[in-house]
């Protein structure tokens, strides 16, 4: 080392190796290393590596070589049969030197931006840092990498890449709250970044607005749930024991107020108390399956319980996968090759009722993709069936119906026939989601990336990414943009090509879905001007003027970060503009209105409502030496603002129990609400219960122990029942 390095034995130390010994993890390749150090000056405080004072500024790590010598098994460290020298070396820390400063936060990469942060928000912080400036460089750091990734297309979400961003953001934003940052305090540092990187990364430039819109728009999300989250977990933290937060506790928070797991883990990490991850995902699973029973996917799949997934497996693993013949051919003649009873989950010999059938080739289109599967008849020589439904199971076709005539028999030869208005219905709303999904990177820009889809013979419905809701002056934009490429006529081409060349092409995959090698491409317009290109196994229009007419139908959140379009086509546009006028109609002759004096009618409408009386909530507060209860009813109000309104009352106000009453509708509704540390003893539902009891009715009722709700029908909240468990209490 001395030889080739040139360097004393003063500049060589030798560490143990529990402290300088690298592997990837229990399994796998491991070694010893050699790591490069770099001494910035006796004035920066700090030891040599191996020592007390080892983490300091003073010596920092530039470089480091892995000498891969050994494979890690459960058995112990056996020789690598071929070893290798993994090296890397701290880009930023070699600026530093470079540069002479001693750290990254002095580089010029990140010193402005760091300054930029103090000169923004001078306010002193509530919490003490080992680190100077801690909260700043946090911001700093957290905003650069933020703004990149929101410029690759990426945006805050529950999932994936972007949940990666959301923790960023909301890391930041928790260090700006240490220092009282303004809610505007990360959108204001992007233009700082933009003087430093954007001549070098122009696509930062190109995404600035939408960089500080998102930005903005996470303050002001985070900041509703940082003052709700820190207020629950504060009540929650009764349930603490040994330092643990129970996973139920968690999950309760989670899903009941939107609050993430890492902002709860985050905040009880400065009390030391560790979340019971294990359990808030046991929790987190069970409703996940729950919600899979009980609905359509985003991308349109039937999701089964455990017991019929296996049964399906079983029945089609083994099997060669169907061909499909759709795309050119609505007809075509096969044999039955299988037919089962998915109710019984066994195998048929012939079928007289309801059933599926399995043939080698198939035109009916499988439900995926979030196109619907294809519906139409099986006839054979002594039966008919009327097919409801197409899926697939391990590339197998499954035609599920019910026999319209006759029997069908395993062995017989059958016409499979689809049913042709249904398809065009159902392709005409495909070719028209691809346009849809065009037209929202065309004027919303290209961060827009598919999140979900539905194409069914009435409508479709696409989920997208996008930061903020959609102005009413873009869905104009974007419904004008799709109907004019329908009136231009395209022709959409089909094309069968690697994977890698549709990509290069331009095509549109799915982030995260699996294709195959070979893939089919969709693409719309002329060659030198396409207006869309996507990889799609779906069912399409030949051209686009068969789709006749597009028209949104509204615009919704369906979570963080992911917008929602539903739309229709053809003659289900038609109808929908035309009940529209109909029914616009009819307002402006209630209103005695012309079409140029409507809005301002309508206006005038809105605002006396307006003066109508508020809500009120006539409740009492009562002392006991117990503790101090609130009873009373709640008048002209609904369901959801009432508990927002006890969620007020607790925080607001000196508060142990309270009952409320409330009808609304004709439905009829009781509140117990319990403060988080009496809810050991006097829980909510059990206090329900008990109220259910004196009531002497049978209804309805769920909640926590903190919170409760009773709903029953008639009006029979009994005064004297109420005030008898008041007393109880």
């Amino acid at each position: 080392m001395e030889k080739v390095a040139d360097l004393s034995d003063s500049r060589i130390l030798f560490i143990s190796s529990q402290d300088n010994f690298w592997a990837m993890g229990d399994t796998g390749p491991c070694g010893p290393c050699s790591e490069i150090f770099f001494d910035h000056g006796a004035h920066i405080q700090g030891g040599l590596p191996g020592t007390a004072q080892q983490d300091g500024d003073r010596f920092v790590e530039l470089w480091n070589l892995v000498f891969m010598q050994f494979e890690r098994t459960p058995q112990g460290d056996i020789p690598l049969k071929n070893p290798c020298i993994d090296t890397g070396m701290g880009l930023e820390r070699i600026a530093a030197v470079m540069q002479g400063v001693h750290d990254n936060f002095h580089t010029d990469a990140l010193y402005h931006l760091v300054k930029a942060s103090k000169s923004l928000c001078s306010g002193s912080s509530c919490k003490a840092f080992s680190v100077e400036n801690l909260p700043h460089r946090v911001m700093a750091d957290h905003v650069r990498s933020a703004s990149f990734l929101i410029s690759d297309g990426i945006l805050p979400s529950h999932e994936g890449r972007g949940y990666v961003l959301r923790r960023i953001i909301r890391r930041a934003l928790r260090f700006g709250s240490y220092i009282n940052a303004p809610l505007d305090h990360l959108s204001d540092l992007v233009p700082c970044l933009l003087q430093s990187m954007g001549e070098t990364y122009p696509e930062l430039v190109r995404a600035q607005a939408l960089i500080q819109k998102t930005l903005f728009h996470e303050a002001e999300r985070f900041e509703n749930i940082l003052a709700q989250g820190i207020r629950l977990i504060e009540t929650s933290k009764l349930h603490v024991q040994d330092g643990i937060f129970p996973g139920e506790k968690a999950f309760q928070l989670y899903d009941t107020y939107g609050i993430p797991i890492d902002l709860i883990q985050d905040i009880l990490s400065d009390e030391g108390i560790v979340v019971d991850h294990e359990g808030f995902e046991q929790y987190l699973e069970v409703q996940k399956a729950s919600s899979r029973q009980h609905s359509l996917g985003n991308q349109g799949k039937t999701f089964y319980d455990k017991e019929t997934e296996n049964f399906w497996n079983a029945i089609t693993k083994g099997r060669n996968p169907s061909g499909f013949c759709g795309y050119h051919a609505l007809e075509h003649n096969d044999t039955i090759q299988l037919i089962l009873d998915p109710s019984e989950k066994t195998p048929l010999v012939e079928l007289r009722k309801t059933g599926c059938i399995v043939t080698q080739t198939t035109p009916f289109y499988a439900e995926s993709g979030g196109q619907i599967g294809d519906k139409g008849w099986i006839k054979g020589p002594s039966g008919i069936m009327e097919v409801t439904h197409t899926e697939k199971h391990n590339h197998v076709f499954v035609h599920h119906g019910t026999m319209q005539q006759g029997v069908l028999k395993e062995g017989d030869s059958v016409i499979l026939t689809v049913d042709s208005a249904y398809r065009k219905k159902v392709q005409s709303n495909h070719s028209a989601t691809h346009l849809l999904h065009s037209a929202l990177r065309s004027i919303l820009g290209q961060h827009v990336s598919q999140k979900g889809s539905l194409v069914t013979p009435e409508r479709l419905r696409f989920d997208f990414s996008h930061p903020a809701a959609v102005s009413e002056e873009e869905l104009c934009q974007i419904e004008a943009w799709v109907n004019d490429k329908i009136w231009e006529n395209l022709p959409v081409k089909f094309a069968v090509m690697p994977q890698e060349a549709a990509l290069k092409a331009g095509a549109m995959a799915l982030f995260g879905e699996k294709y195959a090698q070979e893939v089919r491409v969709v693409s719309i317009g002329k060659l030198d001007s396409l207006s869309s290109i996507e990889l799609c196994g779906g069912t399409h229009v030949e051209h686009t003027g068969e789709i006749g007419l597009f028209k949104i139908l509204q615009e919704s959140s369906i979570g963080s970060g992911v917008r929602r379009i539903e739309a229709v086509t053809q003659q289900e546009a038609f109808k929908y503009v035309q009940t529209l006028f109909s029914e616009q109609k009819k307002m402006m002759r209630l209103l005695k209105a012309s079409p140029q004096d409507f809005e301002e009618k309508v206006r005038r409408l809105v605002t006396s409502s307006k003066q109508l009386p508020s809500v009120s909530y006539e409740v009492e507060r009562l002392h006991h030496s117990g503790g101090v209860l609130w009873w009373g009813a709640l008048q002209g109000s609904d369901p959801k603002s009432v508990k927002s309104w006890i969620d007020k009352l607790k925080t607001e106000k000196e508060f142990d129990v309270g009952i409320f009453w409330l009808n609304f509708q004709d439905k009829h509704s009781v509140y117990i609400a319990v403060r988080e540390d009496r809810a050991r003893t006097h829980s909510a539902l059990a206090l329900l219960k008990e109220l259910y009891t004196l009531l002497n009715i049978d209804a309805q009722g769920g909640g926590y122990e903190t919170l409760a709700q009773g709903k029953w029908q008639k009006n029979i909240c009994k005064i004297k029942a109420i005030e008898h468990l008041i007393v109880q209490l």
